[in-house]
């Protein structure tokens, strides 16, 4: 009975995903290889090179999928919580016997070996949401289960912060998406997006400019329900005589009064005319434009204070240089200026297997790693590119139906969780290499260098195959 078990899991394990799993193992091992090649090393299996290790971790992640499909379901239900429990002690036990790599102390050395927690962390936070999600008889809106899950989510955040590795900290954001597909209201989706723009236009704009530019949207917003031009204009009027009593307070006060004490001048008079207009029109909905309006305030300056207080130089550097408002050509500009001569010079076809110019000659730093898709992009061309994003939306559009098809709840959360990882890495590397997204450092799934994220993505990636091979007997 066993054994027919175990050969229905192998018949209904979905093939075409391993194989796309496995053309992605192949051209990342062979990128690796032209991305660090040496003639004095010129074998692929010599394993003194990162090519011979990446080949090492790849047989292991082999083994592990393999070893994850023979695992029974009911283990990973079991212990969801204490795998989460295990990367909560493995985070902190980092910050105290971890080795630091690049200014961060996220990596355990075991000889030559480094592991870094973080990576499993992804993967034990998607099992925990799923079990707690699963469990819960009350609706994901209910307080209680909202508290709980941003405790789950969050609390790997603030210690891989504390490392700092703030890259992998921002994928755990990722996992906001699960929650819209288990019945999240879209306004929660809306405001985080909302606040995604606020952050960038707190960096891009004067404190000044920012709060012209949120009042204004708020009185937008309340003209907006009016729908009445007398009540407009009256608004209008209200609000330049207010604007007319602070600009003529500034003159007076001369310019001894710190910006802080303007802004809040300001905020006040703005709020000022809001509920006057509110009052006036019998808006029911002024307190939440109001809300809004001193939480987007709050907000604005919570930004400009973390920007310029917490992030190290070279990530305030990283972001400024996509802001435009940097060019360092020679120090943090330098990968991505390389990043992007290299892809733009392979051209429609590239130049060619090991025959990359940026490539060989080691102009772009870690161009095994994060920076692995300038390879492909200069060797291979925009054809080469094209062709691995085309088999990374295939693994996504087929993750994304076998998550669907799951009878089990705590399957079906787990895939969507997979989803928003792979779906978070693959956008941000990619926009990393082309100058969109600021430098964070976190790898190309199953493409980059290292053992650590080639074994955490492989096993995310088998646990959901192993549920979804036996989905008709796991319907919890």
């Amino acid at each position: 009975m066993q054994m027919n078990r175990r050969i229905n899991i192998w018949r209904n394990l979905d093939w075409l995903t391993v194989i796309v799993w496995l053309v992605l193992l192949i051209i990342g091992w062979i990128s690796i290889y032209s991305a660090v090649y040496d003639d004095a090393h010129s074998s692929i299996f010599d394993t003194s090179q990162r090519y011979g290790k990446q080949l090492i971790w790849m047989i292991a992640a082999v083994v592990i999928a393999f070893s994850v499909i023979l695992t029974d379901n009911k283990l990973f239900l079991f212990f969801s919580y204490f795998f989460y429990g295990f990367t909560i002690l493995l985070l902190i036990a980092v910050l105290f016997f971890g080795t630091e790599v690049n200014s961060s102390q996220s990596w355990f050395q075991f000889g030559g070996i480094q592991i870094q927690p973080a990576e499993f962390a992804k993967l034990a936070t998607a099992l925990a949401l799923a079990q707690f999600l699963s469990n819960t008889k009350r609706k994901i809106h209910d307080p209680k289960v909202l508290v709980n899950t941003s405790f789950i989510i969050l609390l790997p955040v603030m210690l891989i912060l504390l490392q700092p590795d703030v890259g992998s900290s921002l994928v755990f954001f990722s996992f906001l998406l699960v929650l819209y597909r288990e019945g999240l209201t879209g306004w929660v989706l809306f405001f985080f997006i909302l606040f995604c723009v606020l952050s960038v236009l707190a960096l891009l704009m004067n404190e000044i400019n920012m709060l012209a530019l949120l009042v204004l949207t708020s009185f937008a917003a309340i003209v907006t329900v009016l729908r009445n031009a007398k009540l407009t204009i009256r608004g209008l009027l209200i609000f330049a005589a207010v604007a007319g009593i602070v600009i003529l307070f500034f003159r007076l006060a001369g310019t001894d009064i710190i910006v802080d004490l303007q802004l809040v001048i300001a905020a006040a008079a703005a709020s000022l005319v809001l509920f006057i207009i509110s009052a006036i029109g019998r808006i029911s909905n002024a307190p939440l434009v109001l809300g809004f309006l001193f939480t987007a305030i709050i907000y604005t300056y919570s930004v400009d204070y973390v920007f310029d207080n917490v992030l190290m130089p070279h990530q305030r550097s990283r972001i400024n240089i996509v802001l435009g408002f940097e060019d360092d050509p020679l120090g943090q500009s330098y990968n991505i200026n390389q990043s992007k001569i290299a892809i733009g010079s392979g051209g429609l076809t590239g130049r060619g297997f090991l025959q990359g110019t940026q490539t060989k000659f080691n102009f772009v730093p870690e161009q095994s790693t994060d920076f692995i898709f300038c390879t492909i992009g200069e060797e291979w061309g925009f054809t080469g590119s094209l062709v691995l994003l085309a088999l990374f939306v295939l693994l996504l559009l087929r993750l994304l139906y076998i998550a669907e098809r799951q009878r089990s709840s705590y399957a079906r959360i787990y895939g969507y969780s997979v989803i928003a990882i792979f779906f978070t890495h693959l956008v941000v590397n990619i926009g990393m290499t082309i100058g969109v997204v600021p430098v964070i450092g976190i790898p190309l799934p199953f493409i980059s260098y290292g053992g650590s994220s080639l074994w955490a993505f492989t096993i995310m990636l088998f646990i959901l195959l192993r549920f979804d091979a036996a989905r008709m007997e796991f319907l919890r």
